[in-house]
């Protein structure tokens, strides 16, 4: 299937994306810095996570939170391997996923 759809879990993402909303999610292994991204990180790959992918590393990509707060991303997992693209949230309040955000 080209597509999918996921549900986020944790406050990681806030403030771009909260606990309980759903997401339609391209599939594809292509990610640009400031997408966000459903990914596999290669330390646990039973864990299918929704960060922001902030630059290609080591045949990868290194993920962040949005959430400062939270460290469960590349920090301490490593790098990851990209699943799919998050294309928009459709539930609970439909709306576009703010891309570009600076990630440096």
């Amino acid at each position: 299937m080209r597509f999918f759809t996921a549900r986020v879990s944790g406050p990681s993402m806030v403030p771009t994306l909260r606990s309980g909303d759903l997401v339609l999610v391209r599939r594809t292994g292509v990610a640009r810095p400031g997408d966000v991204v459903v990914a596999r990180f290669r330390s646990r790959p039973d864990l299918l996570v929704v960060k922001r992918a902030v630059r290609a590393e080591a045949g990868g990509w290194w993920l962040v939170s949005d959430n400062g707060l939270t460290s469960d991303d590349s920090r301490a997992y490593g790098v990851a391997d990209v699943v799919g693209r998050v294309l928009c949230r459709y539930w609970p309040s439909p709306g576009s996923v703010k891309v570009g955000r600076d990630v440096g």
